[in-house]
């Protein structure tokens, strides 16, 4: 997993390689985090069954796990620019672990709230350390790093409901405790990446970041840029937050589905959102990111605009095209958004994740309250206008210039 770090230019990528080792090992610890993280939203219908909750609360468990997140990601990855913590990777999955242990047993509201926090800890510390080191890793190829980061994450969110629907269903909420040994896997194979991290990974982020420093955009240009990528992931995340929360919910309403096969509509969603994922990144390297940008938030717009109206048997289709499109977006964003800020990778990383989740969890409370009072055909047909925000890339700033 190691490789000999290098003082010549980073530019140079035969003198600073695409370590792969690295970047699949912590693309595998991604897929390992969010399949726990999402077993949580995977296991919603049997909660909302169980404790005898409305859709206002099942939002409510999700805005916990979410803005835990949201809010600390930003700091510790500014932490972490200023005084680097490799060995914070390992430390982080043990929030997680603690997590799915008091989830397994949660007999109250506020215990099922309280492990929904632990899950967004851990998601905190991972999450913009492990984007710093996908970047240290990846030997100039920005796109294809993070592209094979995420899909990790991608997957791991695939895997939640199938595990959800085989395991949990099965053996009920008891049995979130076996997944949390995943943790110590994690734990394990993150400890070797922080030795990396700390001899090999830190000496090429420094001399990445004296390269760039130097072609940095103005303050105000990297602002504005900033902004609109914010907005972008506003329409993303709400939208998918429609999707990850409520999804089974649609399915059984309108369908009159099981849930097990509603479970299974989500992973073949979320299958689409790994797929989708893996391309962005290196078509992002080659046709540039703003190009893919404009393709990934406007091009949804045809689909998420027929879904509501869509049969059973076109529903899957339309889902495959919405995760296949919409992901493609959010590795060019990190990416651009790293270029914008050069030198500031854990911040800008860990604010980008962490805004991702806290509009997902506000999307999934304000979408909940939503579904409580008009029901929940009405949030398909409100968030289908959500792609239109796309329109906001014309006033990204031009990477050419």
């Amino acid at each position: 997993m190691s490789a000999p770090a290098s003082a010549a230019a980073p530019g140079n990528r035969a003198a600073t390689p695409t370590v792969y080792g690295v970047i699949f090992a912590i693309s595998f610890c991604h897929l390992l985090n969010d399949m726990m993280q999402s077993l949580l939203p995977a296991i919603y219908p049997a909660l909302k069954s169980d404790f005898h909750l409305d859709f206002g609360q099942v939002g409510l468990i999700t805005l916990t796990y979410q803005i835990t997140a949201s809010i600390l990601q930003p700091l510790i990855g500014l932490y972490a620019d200023r005084r680097p913590t490799p060995l914070a990777l390992p430390g982080g999955t043990l929030f997680s672990l603690a997590g799915l242990v008091v989830l397994s047993q949660a007999h109250a509201y506020p215990v099922l709230l309280a492990g929904a926090a632990l899950l967004g800890m851990g998601s905190s510390v991972f999450h913009p350390e492990s984007s710093r080191v996908a970047r240290m890793a990846s030997g100039g190829k920005h796109g294809l790093a993070q592209s094979l980061f995420q899909v990790g994450g991608n997957a791991g969110q695939a895997l939640g409901p199938l595990a959800a629907a085989v395991v949990v269903v099965r053996w009920g909420q008891s049995s979130l405790a076996f997944f949390a040994l995943l943790a110590l896997l994690s734990c394990a194979i993150l400890w070797n990446v922080g030795q990396w991290y700390r001899h090999h990974g830190l000496p090429r982020l420094q001399a990445a970041h004296a390269a760039h420093t130097a072609s940095a955009p103005p303050a105000r240009d990297a602002t504005r840029g900033i902004a609109v990528l914010l907005a972008l992931i506003f329409s993303k995340y709400v939208y998918l937050a429609s999707l990850t929360s409520y999804f089974t919910f649609y399915l059984i309403h309108k369908f009159s589905v099981s849930v097990e096969t509603a479970q299974l509509h989500l992973f073949v969603f979320l299958g689409a959102v790994a797929v989708g994922t893996v391309a962005g990144g290196p078509i992002g390297d080659r046709v540039g990111r703003k190009r893919v940008i404009w393709f990934s938030i406007l091009g949804t717009l045809p689909f998420t605009l027929l879904l509501p109206h869509a049969s059973l048997a076109w529903t899957a289709p339309l889902t495959i095209a919405i995760g296949l499109i919409l992901a493609s977006a959010f590795p060019a964003i990190v990416v651009f958004a790293q270029e914008l800020v050069p030198g500031k990778v854990g911040m800008i990383s860990g604010l980008f994740f962490g805004f991702s989740f806290g509009m997902g969890g506000i999307g999934a409370a304000v979408l909940g309250e939503l579904a409580d009072h008009y029901g929940i055909d009405a949030v398909y047909q409100i968030c289908a206008f959500l792609p239109l925000i796309g329109l906001l890339a014309a006033f990204l700033p031009n990477p050419k210039k």
